[in-house]
């Protein structure tokens, strides 16, 4: 497989932000080349293109299958695994949102709860206690919208946040027309 040098620009580049995402460079390359391929992929297909080893390769689909990114497809005739990462962006996005909701943001929460039913013992802990109470709720306003946000379909959620902006630019010009007035 060749790939030509926008493909590899774009590879390198998600390979690169894989470690800032949470995820290896590998990983990260071996999913920028499934999301810009227009037909599924097999492992010698991933392995060829990238110039990985069968057994990275393997170890990073199979990180993509944990965390839910990729689709396992058969082709008829075919005894391979073919791979692919879904059609829609934000089905993607939503996919990313829940599997680090699930794996960072539900244990803080439980940890953060489990401090706050302590007792706090002087002042110091009490404020310390203070300060995590608004982690808390802060972390749980945020997931209490992302829970209400991810049942709008695609194209609402798009103007919703289109809109959002506008919101936001009133708020602004709110603000400024009050300094000149006052």
């Amino acid at each position: 497989m060749n790939l030509d040098q926008l493909e590899q620009q774009f590879i390198i580049h998600f390979g690169e932000m894989g470690s800032k995402w949470g995820i290896n460079r590998t990983v990260g390359q071996i999913y920028a080349l499934l999301y810009i391929s227009a037909n599924a992929l097999n492992a010698e297909e991933i392995s060829s293109g990238l110039g990985f080893s069968r057994s990275n390769v393997s170890m990073g689909l199979k990180e993509l299958e944990s965390l839910n990114l990729i689709r396992l497809k058969h082709l008829p005739g075919d005894r391979r695994d073919y791979f692919s990462t879904p059609d829609d962006l934000w089905d993607i996005v939503r996919t990313l949102i829940e599997e680090r909701r699930k794996r960072e943001i539900e244990p803080t929460l439980s940890m953060l709860r489990s401090m706050l039913l302590e007792q706090p013992d002087g002042i110091e802990e009490n404020y310390a206690q203070s300060k995590i109470q608004e982690m808390y709720d802060l972390i749980n306003v945020l997931t209490n919208w992302y829970n209400d946000i991810k049942k709008i379909d695609n194209k609402k959620l798009e103007q919703l946040l289109n809109l959002g902006s506008k919101i936001y630019k009133l708020y602004a010009m709110k603000d400024k027309l009050k300094l000149v007035k006052g």
